[in-house]
């Protein structure tokens, strides 16, 4: 099935607007199809006009580092937003306390926290996402996650209106927020506790050794595939059931994680979603368990 790529009537934003715009560039596995539109705001203003004047039709999806997505191969109908620099900004609050522009990586997000002193958001450092993907997700490593975190969220809802929500109004659960469909964060606030930037360093330089020696990150990955089961560890799981190296087309899972599947660089979208339920139908075989999917699935197969 292919986009329809037929001429709309869209608003003119200040940003950039892109027809049929290739994603596999743009997400970490470099798999997948082109959105119908992709859409890179000058600011939250541009963003939030642009939304207000969009058919309310046109579904609308956020992209961040694409670091925990499979883009299908027939591509994502409708329009992506893209949130670059101007949406980068990470600033000190209080003493304990930050805001993050929503394509604020996690690595920005956790160096300005040490940078100003403050303890708790260390773990962002191990979160290969975007402020936006991990208040959406309730992204999370080392034991911590963002509801930890979160004081509130500054959200643009589907027709362009602006709320901020506080933690609680998100329903946070294991990777999951009850955050509005086509809702798009664009800051967030974030709070901590006073620290030692020097102790602070230290633990972001633990995480970053851990992740580097136990993840496949210089590989075309997506980063944790499956969630973890209560009582079980999805890596465990994958592996007792026999899928450490298995391989599907150009899709494997990963020799050093098994909980990671990787493009070993001519892999298709479908191949790797396929590699992942096969992976998914051995463990309910052989342990009873059934993973679910950490990783976001979008889009059209062809």
């Amino acid at each position: 099935m292919a986009l329809d790529t037929r001429p709309l009537a869209l608003p003119t934003p200040r940003g950039k607007l892109t027809a049929h715009a290739p994603l596999a560039p743009l997400v970490w596995f470099k798999s997948g199809g082109a959105a119908q539109w992709l859409f890179e705001p000058k600011d939250a203003d541009d963003l939030a006009a642009f939304l207000s004047d969009l058919d309310p039709a046109m579904p609308v999806m956020a992209l961040g580092l694409g670091s925990n997505m499979i883009v299908r191969d027939g591509g994502v109908p409708g329009v992506v937003v893209r949130l670059g620099k101007a949406f980068g900004a990470v600033e000190r609050v209080d003493a304990t306390t930050l805001t993050a522009g929503g394509g604020a990586s996690g690595i920005a997000v956790s160096s300005a926290a040490r940078d100003a002193g403050v303890a708790g958001l260390e773990f962002l450092r191990g979160i290969p996402g975007t402020v936006g993907g991990f208040v959406r997700m309730n992204g999370g490593a080392y034991g911590r996650e963002v509801a930890d975190i979160l004081v509130s969220a500054d959200v643009l809802l589907r027709d362009g209106q602006r709320v901020t929500l506080p933690v609680a109004a998100l329903g946070y659960t294991y990777r999951h927020s009850e955050l509005p469909e086509g809702a798009i964060v664009i800051s967030a606030t974030l709070k901590g506790q006073p620290g030692d930037p020097a102790a602070i360093q230290a633990e972001m330089d633990r995480i970053a050794e851990a992740r580097e020696s136990s993840q496949p990150l210089r590989t075309k990955t997506g980063g944790s595939t499956f969630k973890n089961p209560p009582g079980h560890k999805a890596w465990q799981l994958v592996d007792e059931a026999g899928c450490r190296g298995l391989m599907l087309g150009g899709a494997q899972v990963s020799d050093k994680h098994t909980n990671f599947l990787i493009n070993s660089g001519t892999a298709t979208s479908a191949e790797i979603e396929a590699l992942g339920e096969e992976v998914r139908k051995r463990v309910k075989a052989k342990s009873g368990v059934t993973l679910e999917w950490e990783i976001q699935r979008v889009g059209m197969a062809l």
